[in-house]
Parts: C-alpha cells; structure tokens; sequence
C-alpha cells in the first residue's frame, strides 16, 4: 500500500482577517481552523503530517501538539516556498502527498481519501482537487481537453472570456508523488509581480515534461472554502453547524430548531436527547441519553448524565448525574459534580462543590466550595460562606441533614449526619449529628413601637 503524507500550510499571516488572532485558530463551531484540517487528515490515516508554520508559529503548534511535525517558513515567499520546507523531512520518501490549506476547515475525510485515490488510480503525478462554482469569479479555471485531461489553470486575471465561463475552479488542494513534488519544486521560478515560489507552477513543470496531470472534482463546493476573512469565516461556521447538527439527528438526538442551535465539533450526544432552540453545546462536552437541554442553555466542558434536564441554564467544566435536574436560571460554574437525581432550582449558583445522590438546592442559594452528602435539603437562600478575603475553606454537610431558608454555613464548617439547621441561622461552629443548630438572636417584640413612632413623626412636622 503507498504510503501517505500531508502538509498542511498555516504560515500566513492572514491581515484580510482584520484580526490580533492568527488567521488558522479563528474558531469554526469551537474548534480552530488548522485543528478541523488536522483532525481530517488524521481521519484520512496519513502516516505522517508536517504542518509548515510562520506567524504565530509557536501558538500554531501549542494548538496542533503532538498531532503533527512541523517546519518554520520563515520568510512568506509564496505556497511553493512553503511546501519546500517540509523536504528535510520527507522529500526523500516514496508515496503520495497530499497538500492542504490550513483555513479549509470544511474539507471532509471522505473528499481527501477520494482525491489520493483518484490521484494513485491514474498514475498521474499530481491531481488537482477541484470544485464546480456557480460563481467561479476570483478562481483559477480549470481547462481540461476533450478527453478529460488536464491541460492547464489559468488564473482569473489571465482567462479569456471564453475560459472565464468554465465552472470548474482550482480549490487549492492538490495531490502529488511525493518525490516529483520536491523536485520540481527546485525548478519553480519567482519571475512574477509578487516575487513569490506559486505551488501551482509545479502543474505548468510537469507537463512540459510530458507527465500526466489529473483533477478529482468533489460534488460539494462549499467544503473548499479558504477562510481569509470574517464574512467567509461566518459562512464557513454556518455550513459546519448544519453538518453537525444533521450528523446528530441522524444519529437520534431531536433537534427543534438546528438554525438557533450550535453544537460544537467535537461533542458527542447520546440518542434521543432533545435539543431546545437557544441551546449552546460547546467544546468536548458528552451528553447522555434521553435528556432534555434547553432552551436558552449553555453546556461548556461538561458530562451530563442519561435523562438529566438542564433548563435555561448555565453548565461550565462540570458532571451532571443521571436523571438530575437543573435550572431554570442556574449556574453550574467548573469543578462542580452533580448526584443523580440532584435538583438544582431557580437562581442557584454551585460553584467548585459535589452534591451527592439525590440532594436538593431548589431556590435562590449560593453553594460554593462544598461537599454535600446524598438526600440533603439545602433551603431557600441558603449561603456558603466560603471566603474570608484572603482565603477559601470548605463546607461540608452530610447525608440526610437539613438545612432550613435563610441560612449561612460559615466555612470552615461541617453539618452532621441528619442534622438539622434553624432557618435563619448563621452556623459557625461544627453541628454535631441529629442535632438541632440555632444561630440566630431570640426575636423580641416592642408592644405599642408605631404608635410612639408615628408620635415622633407627628412632632418633628410641627
């Protein structure tokens, strides 16, 4: 079997892009540019990948890690230039090289294993990956012969009127016999208004040398998109977010509304989970199956367990337990682990705290840094009063306790076993277990209080 390489070329600096961020870790749906074309050629199964760096070079390469090698261009002087670098690493090698842009997050797995099939098929020694454009203007054309061979790429600005009707244009993406591609690339001369070594001159080489020249087209324009600026990188983020969410939906998640919801690349959905509109699903987060998310909620970095409901709600870093329930209106911040059947209501914040199996937060609280044990009932207001200005302690609270409204844990604090605290008290000492904790003054009334006040009012007017 040939074996088979990739460069992928991340070394401009993308300046239509209008942006501090370099051009290939502009995210699409999550997940930066390079880390999509990456994540595809490892789908491919490419024994080896060398990514040609340049701006950005060192946040390029903390992005892409140990998925691929990588060569620094350190002068931009043209795609050709760019592909010459990875030649100390594998320009001695036999097989097939595939070469692709780093701002073409869209191209599938499917289309590249397709073009270096193509390409070892007809024995050419390079292929071209093409595309059929409604609008092809601002594309090289494609000019095949009657037999279906290629003849050349002329670029926009060169073509006849004539060639200017041609449809088929050159996506960017090529494929080569690995040791023809670095020695031709010797031969690619700068002669031009830019000064600059163009990957495509290597077509031009070939065939004056008699060598065949293929083109493989793909059916779906839109996956050769080249990101370079913002209007382009909404386009690209549009077209990826209807490919996940029909990816889920074949898989047996509902999503109400796809166009009002975004999932990330790289989470996994379980079947029949049920996605309301106004839902967010981001990073790597995995939800189980038969829960209900949404609307309106934002799930970040999390797991959420089979059958949970999130309901317009906040989830960061966190693990939400089976069949538990969230929201409406809380947030769940990172570090937070979540029982099964935990509820957490209304206007709850939890904070980098474990709530065990079955326990209760249901209204209007603050739990923060905590460690609360299973069937515990946290009342309404409840507080953790976790930081002192300087440093941050640790509730704990143990199973079946309760704690009634109102009520301040000031940490560090632990609630025993089945223990019971006063609504409205404010515990700073340890409650020992089945023990009853009051920590609030004895109420006092002022008998007859409004009528001396409204006497003092009705003075001070004279």
């Amino acid at each position: 079997m040939t074996n088979t390489y990739a460069v992928v070329l991340a070394a401009g600096q993308g300046t239509r892009m209008k942006s501090k961020t370099y051009k290939v870790l502009h995210p699409v749906c999550g997940k930066p540019m390079v880390s999509h074309v990456i994540d595809h050629i490892n789908g491919l199964g490419a024994d080896r990948i060398v990514t040609v760096v340049g701006f950005g070079a060192e946040l390029v390469e903390e992005e892409i890690g140990d998925r691929s090698e990588f060569v620094l261009q350190e002068e931009q002087l043209g795609t050709g230039h760019a592909v010459q670098q990875a030649e100390g690493l594998i320009g001695d090698l036999d097989g097939t090289t595939i070469v692709v842009c780093g701002d073409t997050p869209l191209i599938t797995p499917e289309t590249m294993e397709a073009l270096v099939a193509h390409h070892n098929e007809t024995g050419a020694k390079a292929t071209i990956l093409t595309a059929y454009a409604q609008d092809p203007t601002g594309y090289g054309r494609v000019i095949r012969d009657e037999s279906g061979h290629v003849l050349r790429i002329v670029e926009q600005k060169d073509a006849s009127e004539a060639e200017k009707q041609i449809k088929e244009i050159n996506t960017g993406t090529y494929c080569f016999d690995n040791r023809t591609l670095f020695e031709t690339l010797r031969k690619v001369k700068n002669d031009n208004a830019q000064g600059e070594y163009y990957l495509p001159d290597v077509f031009g080489i070939l065939q004056t040398e008699g060598e065949t020249i293929a083109a493989y087209a793909t059916a779906d324009f839109e996956e050769t998109l080249g990101v370079n600026d913002r209007v382009v990188l909404a386009e690209a983020e549009r077209v990826m977010k209807q490919r996940i969410a029909e990816r889920h939906m074949r898989n047996g998640v509902s999503i109400i509304d796809p166009a009002t919801t975004y999932i990330s690349a790289d989470a996994e959905i379980g079947r029949d989970t049920v996605l309301l509109p106004g839902t967010m699903i981001e990073g790597k987060t995995v939800i189980g199956e038969d829960c209900t998310i949404g609307p309106n909620s934002q799930i970040m970095e999390s797991v959420i367990g089979n059958g949970a409901v999130i309901r317009q709600s906040v989830v960061i870093a966190s693990k939400i337990g089976e069949d538990a329930a969230v929201g409406p209106f809380a947030h769940i911040r990172p570090d937070t682990e979540l029982g099964s059947s935990v509820k957490i209501g209304n206007f709850v914040e939890v904070k980098k705290s474990v709530l065990g199996n079955g326990s209760k937060v249901s209204h209007l609280s603050y739990i923060g840094d905590a460690d609360i044990g299973e069937r515990v009932n946290m009342g309404c207001g409840t507080i953790t009063v976790n930081y002192d200005g300087v440093n941050k302690y640790r509730t704990t609270v143990e199973d079946d306790a309760f704690v009634g409204c109102n009520s301040n844990l000031v940490a560090p604090v632990t609630v025993g076993k089945g223990a019971y605290v006063a609504a409205g008290s404010t515990v700073t000492k340890n409650v020992p277990e089945e023990a009853l904790a009051i920590g609030r003054s004895r109420q006092e009334n002022k008998e007859g209080y409004v009528q001396k006040l409204n006497k003092k009012r009705s003075g001070g007017a004279n």
